[in-house]
């Protein structure tokens, strides 16, 4: 298991994030660090010209009356201030690169006799000007230093809101990216499971254009194929039913030996249903115009032909409505299915059909040996035959393109084709089909 996603999709939308996500960490942390760096600066700046406008006030203050006058004073400013000569020395010296920095500037501005020492157990920030020939110990009440480790909370909440929306606006920018890809990939899955996609759009990024119109073109090229085999397989059905003809009318005034001319006559039948499914899978039966049918009719007119034949093939129809549908293409369906019974199932053939929501289900049992769930998709694809362990009678023939028929036929309707093991054995080849076009 791995934390880097797999699709394009998935990695473009992480890199969004991880770029958004670092912008706004850079951004917050330079936040930071100049608003403290101002708030700093703006303290310093403050207590400069406050300890100016307090040695003025100290310079010009009457000796005569100092206590009273250092009490009115240091009330008037909010501080406390100690003359030198009463305490020499008060607190600590300053520590830490702020303070000594701020010491420096305070120095600068106020002569080099200027001091800065804190008195941790007061409270107080003391700092020693001159004044008046006497130096003096100002202290100012510490309080905590300006948020220079928090960030407001009103910036934090506009950030977030600023990411959230940069992270929405990236997620759909990824997925306008990704949907050229997504469209190429779902196209590519239809030409994999034998289906013709239409074109895809040629328009939006070069790259995207570029590879959208090669698709479109091989797409182009399968058509012409498939039309081209349809054609040479239309062609040669054609021409070899009239030696089949003639071959069948020889046999019959040629040959005397019953069993052989029965034999010989089997070959020709077998020889024209396979070429009668080259035509099946040639014709075109999408170009036939739709029209609203009774499937049941349909089903029990196909089933019937069997039945008279004497094949045990049974038919139980259902209630199902009357849906759009190509006549003939169907009743080719239902033979194809029964055929395919028949010949690689075991009797009896049971043919259902009901309705189920807005689909019509057709379903044809039989009790063979069934199919490997593996050999499913392989069995759809034409010109492909069952392996010999399905076959259920010896000799068994054709050209492997009955089920191709049926899937061809069931996706023209919009519907589906499936292979289902039957409960108790067998096979049940269901066709599902929509009740609108």
């Amino acid at each position: 298991m791995t934390l880097w996603p797999r699709s394009l999709f998935g990695r473009l939308t992480l890199l969004l994030i991880l770029v958004v996500a670092t912008a706004m960490a850079a951004t917050i942390l330079f936040f930071r660090h100049d608003r403290a760096t101002l708030l700093e600066r703006q303290f310093s700046d403050t207590k400069i010209v406050q300890l100016q406008a307090l040695r003025a006030a100290l310079g010009a203050a009457d000796s005569r009356e100092r206590r009273e006058t250092l009490r009115d004073i240091g009330r008037q400013y909010g501080v406390r201030i100690v003359p030198e000569a009463e305490r020499p020395m008060v607190g600590a010296p300053a520590m830490g690169t702020a303070m000594l920095e701020f010491e420096q500037r305070l120095q600068d501005s106020l002569g080099a006799g200027t001091q800065l020492r804190i008195a941790p157990r007061l409270q107080l920030l003391f700092v020693r000007i001159e004044a008046g020939g006497d130096g003096y110990w100002i202290g100012f009440p510490l309080s905590p230093r300006p948020a220079a480790d928090d960030v407001p909370s009103r910036a934090l909440i506009w950030s977030l809101a600023l990411g959230i929306s940069l992270l929405f606006a990236a997620f759909l920018f990824t997925r306008y990216l990704a949907r050229p890809l997504r469209e190429l990939n779902a196209a590519v899955e239809r030409v994999g499971h034998g289906e013709m996609p239409p074109p895809l759009p040629e328009h939006g990024p070069s790259e995207i254009v570029t590879l959208n119109r090669g698709f479109n073109g091989m797409i182009a090229n399968l058509r012409r194929v498939e039309q081209d085999r349809a054609l040479l397989l239309a062609g040669v059905s054609h021409d070899l039913r009239t030696p089949l003809a003639r071959l069948r009318l020889g046999l019959e005034l040629t040959v005397q030996d019953q069993q052989m001319r029965q034999e010989m006559a089997d070959d020709i039948e077998e020889m024209d249903r396979i070429i009668g499914q080259f035509l099946d899978f040639a014709r075109g039966d999408d170009t036939v115009a739709m029209e609203q049918c009774d499937v049941n009719a349909i089903v029990a007119a196909g089933v019937e032909r069997y039945t008279r034949a004497g094949k045990d093939v049974r038919f139980a129809p259902g209630p199902v409505p009357a849906i759009p549908l190509r006549r003939t293409a169907l009743s080719r369906l239902v033979a194809n299915l029964v055929d395919n019974a028949l010949a690689y199932g075991a009797p009896p053939v049971e043919v259902t059909t009901r309705g189920s929501g807005n689909e019509v289900v057709l379903d044809v049992a039989d009790r063979g040996p069934g199919i490997p769930p593996d050999e499913v998709g392989r069995l759809k694809q034409p010109f492909t035959r069952a392996s010999a362990a399905r076959t259920s009678a010896p000799g068994v023939a054709g050209a492997g393109l009955g089920l191709a028929i049926v899937e061809r036929v069931a996706r023209l309707h919009g519907g589906t084709f499936d292979l289902l093991p039957r409960e108790g054995g067998g096979t049940v080849a269901r066709v599902t089909l929509k009740t609108t076009a």
